[in-house]
Order: structure tokens, then sequence, then C-alpha cells
């Protein structure tokens, strides 16, 4: 009961933020939209088909960080579950990199914790630098590219004392971490995710009690000048570098949150990261429910994802759009709504075929998440490939669901078949795009591209 307590007291504290953007998006004038540039990918180098993982969520024996500090407090106090040992990818990397590369993932997104390589103000942990070198250096063995991010919500305890983000010193001390990350591991077509979902991360802090709403703008000029520091560090260890600092789709507010986070940095991007979660629509209104964290009662709606390519695409012409995230969580490894992982992957990717068909520039897709995670505070919100009961199983076994035969499937073909249809029908009258999406709504009659993976790395 007080974990439910406390969540929707974050829910409370962040409802300001959503009524302010809510309010300007809707007193705002309308932002210039561009044409399209269509880019026929599916003839050139190939499709990114990938997983993702983040360092505090799945690593364990996680070292002081702002995240770690929270759930130190809140776990005995029953507002949140101890992180623990998580699902111990930190010792596991190598079963879990391998089964990844048996479903023919191309790509492995992870994160480097900088609260692991830089424990204490200007020393850096060799041993800790040195354990990610074999975990890079696994996936590249198995022909996998790695997709490196540099800060999903934590940085270092010493960092928290001195104010996060909001610290002085704060882009600064960045700077030099991206400097160390990029000269190590860059090159070899690795990509580059500076920021996870700053306006995410800003809530996140609101909810651990690091950031307050008069802190808004700037925390959000300090993750602005931090992501370009990082993006010019990248191509300065490979002019070839792609770099991104990926943002959620927000259906009902992507027009002002551009405003804050992506126009900001369109600039000093190689490609548009894309965070697919949620739709909504007349006939579709449950994603109200991850306000609260109860992510599991949300009805997916795969075709927004196309909404979503076709949105950026109008408004960043010119740039390749990645799905750096996309998933279908379950509650305990279950939907009420009896939704299989596998139909939603099949789904997505159909309407991904269909972006792609329709010229728009798609480059790539991950799946979040190759395992079960710790969902910021929560076990019970699972999202993995493999199914692990972290808190029921001491010995952390791998399950498979049912998305990890289709996601094989998917890759081997390429997509689905020309045959396929969704098994969830598209919602009606999206919010995000009225009135078009009511009068002229997604069909799933249209044509589909095939996607053809990366050539193998030999690396």
């Amino acid at each position: 009961m007080r974990r439910r307590e406390q969540r929707v007291g974050a829910f409370r504290s962040v409802a300001a933020v959503v009524i302010a953007v809510a309010l300007a998006v809707a007193v705002s004038p309308p932002r210039e939209v561009h044409a399209a540039t269509p880019q026929d990918i599916s003839s050139g180098v190939g499709f990114h088909w990938g997983v993702a993982t983040s360092g505090f969520q799945v690593e364990g024996s996680n070292p002081d960080s702002n995240w770690k500090r929270y759930t130190d407090s809140a776990a005995p106090a029953g507002q949140a579950d101890p992180v623990g040992d998580a699902v111990d990818f930190w010792n596991r990397y190598a079963e879990d990199i391998a089964n990844a590369a048996a479903m023919g993932v191309n790509t492995f997104r992870l994160s480097v914790e900088w609260a692991r390589i830089e424990p204490e103000r200007g020393r850096y942990d060799e041993a800790a630098l040195a354990h990610y070198d074999r975990i890079i250096d696994t996936i590249r063995a198995h022909g996998m590219t790695p997709m490196i991010t540099m800060v999903h919500f934590v940085y270092p305890g010493w960092l928290a004392d001195e104010g996060g983000m909001l610290a002085p010193g704060a882009v600064e001390s960045f700077g030099r971490f991206a400097d160390l990350v990029t000269d190590r591991w860059a090159g070899d077509g690795t990509l580059w995710v500076t920021f996870n979902e700053p306006l995410v991360f800003f809530k996140h802090e609101m909810t651990i009690g690091r950031v307050g709403l008069p802190d808004f703008s700037r925390f959000l000029d300090a993750v602005v000048a931090a992501h370009r520091l990082g993006y010019a560090a990248a191509h300065r260890a490979d002019p070839h570098a792609m770099v991104t600092m990926n943002e959620a789709y927000l259906p009902l507010a992507t027009e002002f949150t551009d405003t804050l986070v992506v126009d900001r940095v369109a600039d000093a991007v190689d490609y548009v990261g894309i965070d697919y979660y949620y739709g909504v629509a007349l006939n579709n209104l449950t994603a109200a429910h991850a306000a609260v964290d109860d992510f599991a009662a949300v009805r997916p709606q795969p075709e927004g994802i196309y909404e979503a390519i076709q949105h950026y695409a109008r408004s960043y012409p010119g740039k390749p759009i990645y799905i750096v995230e996309n998933g279908m969580p379950t509650l305990d490894g279950g939907r009420a709504d009896g939704i299989e992982r596998g139909d939603f992957l099949r789904d997505t990717v159909f309407w991904l075929q269909r972006a792609v068909a329709d010229g728009y520039p798609v480059i790539g897709y991950n799946h979040w998440s190759l395992v079960d995670i710790y969902e910021w505070g929560d076990y019970s919100a699972r999202f993995g490939l493999y199914r692990v009961d972290a808190q029921g199983d001491p010995a952390l076994t791998r399950h498979p669901t049912s998305g990890v035969e289709a996601y094989r499937e998917i890759i081997a073909a390429g997509g689905v078949g020309p045959g396929y249809r969704p098994v969830l029908p598209p919602a009606w009258c999206s919010l995000a795009s009225i009135p078009d999406s009511c009068l002229d709504p997604a069909r799933a009659d249209g044509p589909l591209a095939p996607l053809a993976p990366l050539a193998p790395s030999t690396r």
C-alpha cells in the first residue's frame, strides 16, 4: 500500500508539468512542419535489428549513485523494491549477449555506468573499464554493433552531493567522462546515445527528490550543453560517429516537447532517436495508467509507431530515424488483455515496414528489453524478451517469451511477410494527428518493405 501511495505522490508531483505542457500546446503557435524526404533504405547498407538494456536496471552490484541512494532509502520504507543484483548482467553478460546473437540481432544497446567508471571525482576505475572492455568485445565478437548510452538517468554519488545535473561543474564533468568513453570505445560502427529521454530524466529526478519544478529550465539547459560535449567527443574519436539524444514520443505534446529538446540539438545529432511505447486515441485512453507506473494496464497501439516516424521525418528532414526503444510491459509476466509479446512484436514490425515502404528513412529498431529489468523502483513491470524473476529465482534463469521466436523469424525474413495482417486492430481517431487520423485512419492493407539486416560484423 505504501508503494502505491508513493507512486500516486510521484504522479501528483509531476502533474503540474503535464498540465503546463498541455496548456502550452494549446496556446503555442504551430511549429513549421517540413515535407518528408523519402529514402529507400532497404537498398542501403542494411537495417539495425537491436535489443536494449541499461546498466542500473540489469547489471546488479550497483555502485553509489543518485538512484542507488534512492533505492537504499525507499526500499526499507516499502516505497520501492530493493534493486539487489537485478538480473546480474554484470556477471552474466556472456549468456545474455549470446542469447541476443542467437535471435539474429546485429545491434546491442547498453549503457556504461558513469558511477561505476568514475566512483570519485577525477578517479577512474580501471577494473570497471576493463570489464566494460570485455562486455563490448563480446558484443563485437558475436557480430553485433554496440550502441552505447552515456547517461541513462544515473550519475555518480559524488555528483549527487554537488547537485546532480544542476551542479556548477556538472556539464564539464560529463564532458570529461564523454571524452574517456568515446576515446575507448568509438569506431568500428559504434552508435552513441548521450542522454536517455531528457524529459523523463527530469521527471525521475523529481520523483527521487533531487529537483523541483523551478529547476526545469536549468536542468534542460545543462543536459543540452552536456549533449553537445558528448557529440563533439564522439566525433573527435571517430569522424564517422553516429550520435543521438533519444526522446520519448508523447502523442499529445510532441510539437511542444520538440521545442524543449529535439529542436535545440537538431544540428548536433546524426540520427533521430525515438522511444515509442504508447498511443492515445478516442477509443484508447489507457496511456493515463503510465502516469502512475501501471504500465501493463496500457493497451498497446503498435500503429502509433508509424505516426511517430512520420512526425519526426517531417520535422527533421534528412535525418535518419532509429527506434531506440519500443516494448510492451506485462505485470509479473502476464497481461489482463492476453496480448502476447510475439504478436505485439510482429504488429510493430508490420508498421515499421509500412513506414519504410512509404519512404520514411528508418534505419533501426531496438526491442526494449532483452531481459526483464528493474523498472525504476519496481520489478513487477516486465519488458523482457527473456523473462527473469529477479526476486523469486536465485538462479536468475532466463526464460524465453513468445517474443524470442517471433524476433528470430522477423530478423531472418527481414520483417513480416507480405500477407501478414496485424493481430491488434488500429485504434480509431489518434489524438496525435487529429483530424487526419479520424478522416483517413491508419490502413493495414498497404505495401510492406523488407528490412535487410546489416552484414554480419567481422570484428
